[in-house]
């Protein structure tokens, strides 16, 4: 009796373990970067550059699934995972999409055995195809069009969050660029030491809030930015 329940016990918590390890979660996005960054460039639209190590990630995903053979479109993108999954293990040239002279330049992938679980390959393609899509593609450049057209004021003013605590016309955790530029017209220079060293108790409707020191602005960027400020 007291073996009967004692194997009970072992195969219940062997049950759970199991039951564990699959609903282990994983930050797809963040393997990704930790297991691929080092040779596939993660961008998207992807940068190129002439020692690249291999081909952006992007170019990876766009290629494979265009290349995958089915008969079921519906089964695409679930084969193309599969493939990678199985290529990042077992690479060879024979099972390779890529053209003679992509291998020729990029060579052959090395096995990536032991450096990565088949759990974490299938939660980073997975991300991967989900990702790198046509649709996302066209988002990104639409999006990038538009910080391209954005005075070099207000691509500064994001670059450095700026609007993490002010907006162009709204009040949020301090004052607005507007109400800004309204109270110190044509100072420039009370903008640009507020900004280089910060300030305090400065806007009672905003409740004594802080404004931390930017002191790693060069003298260009600080110009730039408080005109721009300024022009609100």
């Amino acid at each position: 009796m007291i073996k009967t329940i004692y194997l009970l016990a072992v195969v219940v918590i062997f049950v759970a373990c199991s039951q564990e390890d699959t609903k282990q979660s994983y930050d797809s996005k963040k393997l990704l970067k930790q297991k691929c960054a080092t040779c596939h460039n993660l961008d998207m639209p992807p940068k190129t550059f002439e020692d690249e190590k291999a081909p952006p990630m992007m170019a990876v995903a766009f290629h494979v699934a265009d290349f995958i053979k089915t008969n079921d479109e519906s089964q695409r993108i679930l084969k193309a995972r599969d493939f990678v999954q199985d290529y990042v293990l077992n690479p060879s040239a024979e099972k390779s999409f890529c053209d003679k002279e992509s291998l020729q330049s990029y060579g052959v992938m090395p096995s990536q055995k032991g450096k990565v679980t088949p759990a974490e390959l299938k939660a980073i393609t997975e991300y991967m195809f989900a990702t790198y899509t046509k649709k996302n593609l066209l988002k990104a450049q639409k999006e990038q069009r538009e910080f391209d057209a954005l005075p070099k004021g207000q691509k500064l003013a994001l670059k450095h969050k700026c609007l993490t605590c002010h907006r162009i016309d709204k009040k949020i955790v301090g004052p607005s660029f507007k109400d800004i530029a309204k109270r110190y017209k044509g100072d420039q220079k009370t903008i640009i030491n507020s900004i280089k060293h910060g300030s305090k108790e400065k806007w009672k409707e905003c409740h004594k809030a802080i404004m931390p020191s930017f002191d790693k602005l060069d003298k260009s960027e600080l110009d730039t930015l408080s005109k721009w400020i300024l022009n609100n």
